[in-house]
């Protein structure tokens, strides 16, 4: 009787506490796990890279107002650039140099003087400085740029394969261009860029390899370049945060 007691007694305090735990689970506020975090790519700062690629440069000569004839001077380029970048939600702004060797050389016989004379057109290098904007989504931002370029241009002229006169000059015009760049980690960035140059006509005069003067061509240039870069940034926020 008393075992049979005591169990009676066990089974009313466990339904007598079940309430009052179920008011204090009622009178606690609910809270859930706060959200997770999404980390945005951010492109500002400092950075510096190297290119390397191909490019091709169409160059009409022309003489007294006659056409001496085109040619398409290609070949392959390599360089480096460095600039800054800073972003403001989406979009991003910078401003960067580039210099690259080059090695794009073409030639063509004279139409005005003919055989076996020949013009020959060489870029040793190019430079560009230019402003971007950009749109990012994340780590993969595409940017249009644009700025002043030059070329390091050569001229030759050529009789039966021997050279006969010659010229040289730093050509400055204007540049645009285009890229579409992927971080692939908080400090690396690699890219693919298209750049056109408009270089424009230039009287140039030539001289024998004595100094003495032959002729002066107008040479009318082009350039259009296709790169892979590599970039390393530093000097701004890793990530953001929503």
């Amino acid at each position: 009787m008393k075992r049979l007691f005591l169990g009676v007694v066990g089974v009313m305090a466990v339904g007598a506490a079940a309430p009052a735990a179920a008011a204090d689970l009622a009178a606690r506020p609910y809270t859930k796990a706060p959200p997770m975090v999404a980390a945005i790519y951010d492109w500002t700062g400092f950075y510096i890279g190297i290119n390397g690629g191909g490019a091709s440069s169409r160059n009409c000569w022309d003489i007294v107002g006659l056409r001496e004839g085109c040619h398409d001077a290609s070949g392959g380029l390599v360089g480096g650039q460095i600039g800054y970048r800073w972003q403001s939600a989406n979009f991003v702004f910078g401003i960067e140099g580039q210099g690259d060797w080059a090695d794009l050389k073409a030639s063509n016989t004279s139409a005005v003087v003919g055989a076996p004379f020949t013009n020959q057109t060489k870029i040793n290098a190019v430079g560009l400085i230019t402003g971007q904007v950009g749109y990012a989504w994340n780590n993969v931002l595409w940017y249009v740029k644009g700025g002043a370029a030059v070329t390091d241009s050569k001229y030759n002229g050529f009789v039966a394969g021997a050279l006969f006169d010659q010229a040289s000059e730093a050509r400055w015009g204007g540049a645009v261009g285009t890229g579409l760049e992927f971080g692939v980690s908080p400090n690396w960035s690699v890219a693919v860029e298209y750049d056109h140059l408009f270089m424009g006509n230039r009287n140039v005069s030539f001289a024998t390899p004595g100094g003495a003067f032959t002729r002066t061509d107008n040479v009318r240039q082009d350039v259009d370049m296709g790169t892979v870069r590599v970039n390393y940034r530093w000097g701004g926020p890793v990530v953001g945060k929503y």
